[in-house]
């Protein structure tokens, strides 16, 4: 496999990532290539017409893409795809997944109705919530909360206030979930030294803080680490949490 270009595999689920640069898409078109072969000699069958392909180009002179070509037959080109149920755009923004995560989790809030007007106890309610309403909006949360629009997040803390109200007890914030996992994921890839991201995580010369990515715009630097963990840093003890230093900008 070349270096350029990831495989990620979950159950029958395949997909291919690749890094093109200057205009060389060689290895990546190579790597799907051999994928095609490898699945041919193995007795699998590609399902082209579920097989969609994502371009994310921010250049400003974009070139038209030839499509990928499986057993003669032509990839759709789409503006976004749902990866694990993520919805994934090619602008890399996160309206979709979040209008999406939205309706889900507004159709369960009628069934918390139904059960606070059977009068069940508020335990059993926030118990509901969180198996029911919660897991919605925090799945792969660490993902994309931090580049959503404050649009967005205010319609996500939304559907919180309503249940809120619903139950009759305090929840926890949607920012709040989202700046606890992103601590607890951090945590975890500094104490696991075999996880692809631990090498992201060095040292600044003072032993104290963490070295954090640097960028030019705030497309990265607000992806899990470089801002809501670095606004709360200083309230969770040092041995819990990576600080995270100043971010080019």
């Amino acid at each position: 496999m070349h270096s350029s270009n990831h495989i990620i595999k979950f159950t029958d689920d395949m997909t291919v990532v690749g890094l093109i640069n200057k205009d060389n898409e060689s290895a990546y078109r190579e790597e799907v290539q051999e994928l095609v072969s490898w699945c041919e000699v193995n007795n699998l069958y590609l399902n082209v017409d579920k097989t969609k392909e994502m371009i994310v180009d921010f250049r400003r002179a974009r070139r038209d893409h030839s499509p990928l070509a499986i057993n003669g037959s032509s990839v759709e080109i789409v503006k976004n795809i749902k990866f694990l149920g993520v919805h994934i755009a090619e602008n890399l923004t996160w309206t979709l997944n979040t209008s999406s995560i939205t309706k889900r989790a507004q159709q369960r809030l009628y069934f918390l109705w139904k059960l606070r007007e059977a009068h069940l106890p508020s335990p059993i309610l926030t118990t509901f919530y969180r198996g029911t309403v919660e897991s919605i909006l925090s799945s792969c949360i660490i993902t994309w909360f931090g580049n959503c629009t404050a649009f967005d997040r205010k319609t996500l803390q939304r559907i919180v206030r309503t249940a809120e109200k619903i139950i009759g007890v305090s929840l926890p914030s949607i920012t709040n979930i989202y700046i606890t996992r992103c601590i607890r994921k951090a945590t975890n890839i500094v104490k696991d030294p075999t996880h692809p991201s631990h090498e992201l995580f060095t040292l600044l010369p003072s032993g104290r803080r963490y070295r954090s990515i640097q960028s030019c715009t705030s497309r990265l630097c607000d992806r899990l680490l470089n801002s809501d963990i670095k606004n709360r840093q200083n309230e969770v003890p040092p041995c819990h949490l990576p600080a995270v230093g100043n971010v080019a900008s």
